[in-house]
């Protein structure tokens, strides 16, 4: 008997079955593509980490990582999706009251719900998780487009295993079980006269007022509002849906947005005209290196070459500047950074060590005399009290009065050297280097570093070489200086080479990947919302018919009835955005001060063009839905709704 119910039930009522076979695809769809891309990442993962460190236990929590990942995003799909089968079920409330009145059993009642979303489900389950691996591929595909070329990195392989196969159908399996059991409990639940007694008509547990929609739209939308507000169970899965996918959609356009700013100001704009080619030459100190004439004698070009070392520089307190003492002095601007003992400051003191030529030509700029021994000071100190870290303006930190400078060896201040001072400067050379804010940054040539490194020591073991182009700035004139760098070093040395250019391509390439894959994610999340809303609008034709019966009957017109769908669209295609908006409005503001970036420059920039299109769809697929739904209402002969339980 359950059978051929069951059966008779699915051919007259094929809406709300529908509207369980997306339910089922689209959970299936997103389990597989989540378990494929977990697959593939953890995969992709052990080998880099086998590959360069075998002992790593990063394996085992990446694992767990997945997994909980895994069972957060299946408790949300439940209940997300549980709303599709609870449609259909409870348009059935009143016959199953009929079939407990004459003996059938809760449990028999279950066993015939979750049979039929067995049945309706196995399908879109399959279906869902092979398109699910398929995505996956097309994904990874995608990535490695986007990411050839970066520096260091290995192209991701597609790989499936059948277990992972079999751990996505269960879960999709458990998924779409739980799902569909928990209205089914429900239903059970009710007693034989609560369910002969329903009508499966939607109802106003107590009567509510919308205000705001009878004021915009009049009696319509009254009635629309109370229409939303019975189905508001029902329509929790698209109203959370759809507003988690426009908010992770708004926000990581914007955080992706406000991110490239950052890095362009602090990165590719700040040093855009400071390196074209940076070459690390590993292990190899300055005073060993031995190819300076080659590197200046590259065509087009501008270098240098340096070494960074680690000191403290020991300074009178009477050698501060007029200028850091009407700020409120040293430990005012600087803090901990500075330490004072006997009149005297202990100041970090970073070396920076170039070639010989580029510090004459850096002396040249300055107007410095680069003869004998000694350094230039990069005299000047952040004024964190009138300037923020975005924009830094900066006073001078000593008189300029002092001859010599002392350097202490950073890891025994007894062990000390006194050098001339060449010269005092605010402008260091053009260098891709970050200076930090309360340290005394000084600048010497190969010549004088030899005769003070035994003392000071502490240098890096690697040698830099930055190359400015002056003429052509392409790609393909960089990749020309890049190879003409390693022909002259490479047989010798072991580089890395860096193209400031190319770069730039890499870092957009790997937001516009990140951009992919999450906006993706955020459309299937929308995808779920956007069923559901079909799954409503498609399944309420048995629901509502009395409702709209009762409207005809008092007078009101198919018009009317149109409009009541229109106002119903419109708040449900709107609730999502009205939430998000201020809440994306909130943590622009939130980042952008934080950040201390002009608006201005977000707003210039602010991806309001693909915003519009992601609200457009969801009315546009909202507006759909009720359309779709309204006209086989419309069509139905509301007046034997009132009579028969039936509509076909």
């Amino acid at each position: 008997m359950w059978k051929d119910y069951s059966i008779g039930f699915i051919k007259r009522n094929r809406a709300s079955s529908l509207s369980v076979l997306v339910a089922a695809f689209i959970s299936s769809l997103f389990l597989s593509l989540l378990c494929s891309l977990f697959y593939n990442f953890w995969n992709y993962e052990i080998e880099s980490i086998f590959i360069h460190n075998p002992q790593d236990t990063s394996p085992s929590l990446l694992m767990v990582f997945y997994l909980t990942v895994l069972l957060l995003v299946s408790a949300s799909l439940i209940l997300i999706i549980h709303n599709s089968f609870a449609v259909s079920m409870n348009a059935r409330i009143h016959q199953f009251g009929i079939f407990s009145s004459i003996g059938a059993t809760p449990g028999q009642i279950r066993t015939c719900l979750l049979q039929e979303a067995a049945v309706l489900c196995v399908i879109p389950i399959l279906l869902g998780s092979f398109i699910g691996i398929a995505l996956t591929f097309g994904t990874i595909q995608i990535v490695n487009v986007l990411a050839d070329g970066i520096a260091g990195r290995r192209d991701a392989v597609f790989s499936y295993h059948p277990l992972v196969f079999a751990v996505t159908i269960l879960v999709s399996a458990l998924t779409v079980l739980i799902s569909a059991w928990l209205p089914a409990l429900e239903l059970s639940r009710l007693t034989p006269l609560e369910a002969i007694k329903n009508t499966g008509e939607l109802q106003l547990k107590r009567e509510k007022r919308s205000p705001i929609l009878a004021r915009l739209f009049g009696v319509e939308g009254e009635l629309a509002g109370n229409a939303l507000k019975a189905q508001k169970k029902s329509l929790r899965t698209s109203t959370l849906s759809l507003t988690l996918s426009f908010l992770g959609f708004t926000f990581m356009l914007c955080f992706f947005t406000l991110s490239g700013i950052s890095t362009n100001h602090t990165y590719f704009e700040r040093y855009q005209d400071a390196w074209d080619v940076m070459a690390t030459v590993k292990d190899t100190p300055i005073e060993a290196f031995t190819h300076e004439d080659e590197i200046h004698g590259l065509d087009d070009t501008d270098s240098i070459i340096y070494q960074k070392a680690e000191a403290y520089s020991s300074v009178p307190m009477e050698a501060i500047s007029k200028e850091v003492e009407n700020l409120g002095g040293v430990e005012a601007l600087a803090g901990t950074s500075v330490s004072a003992a006997d009149d005297t400051y202990t100041i970090q003191a970073p070396l920076v060590i170039m070639d010989d030529s580029s510090f004459a030509a850096y002396c040249e700029q300055i107007g410095v005399s680069p003869s004998g021994t000694g350094s230039v000071i990069l005299n000047r100190i952040w004024d964190s009290a009138n300037s923020n870290f975005r924009y830094k303006e900066y006073v001078p930190f000593l008189t300029e009065e002092q001859d010599t400078i002392i350097l202490q060896n950073r890891d025994d201040a007894t062990v000390t050297v006194t050098i001339p001072v060449l010269g005092y400067t605010q402008k260091p050379p053009v260098l891709r280097e970050e200076y930090d804010n309360y340290a005394l940054v000084q600048f010497l040539s190969v010549s004088s570093w030899k005769q003070i490194e035994k003392v000071i020591g502490n240098a890096e073991q690697d040698t830099y070489i930055r190359v400015l182009a002056t003429k052509d700035r392409t790609l393909t004139e960089l990749n020309t200086i890049e190879m003409e760098l390693t022909n002259i070093l490479e047989n010798e040395l072991t580089l890395e080479m860096e193209n400031r250019v190319q770069e730039k391509i890499d870092n957009d390439a790997m937001l516009n990947g990140y951009k992919l894959i999450i906006g993706a994610l955020c459309a299937l999340l929308a995808l779920i919302g956007i069923a559901n809303v079909f799954s409503n609008t498609l399944g309420f034709i048995r629901q509502r018919k009395r409702e709209f019966a009762r409207y005809m009957s008092i007078g009101m017109t198919p018009e009317g009835m149109r409009k009541i769908f229109r106002i119903e669209a419109l708040v449900i295609a709107g609730r999502p955005v009205l939430i998000t908006l201020p809440v994306t409005v909130l943590f622009v503001w939130f980042m952008i001060t934080a950040s201390y970036l002009n608006p201005m420059e977000f707003l210039s920039v602010a991806p309001i063009v693909p915003i519009a299109i992601f609200i457009a769809a969801i009315f546009g697929f909202v507006a759909l839905a009720y359309y779709v739904g309204g006209k086989k209402i419309l069509k139905c002969n509301l007046a034997e709704a009132l009579q028969s339980d039936y509509m076909g």
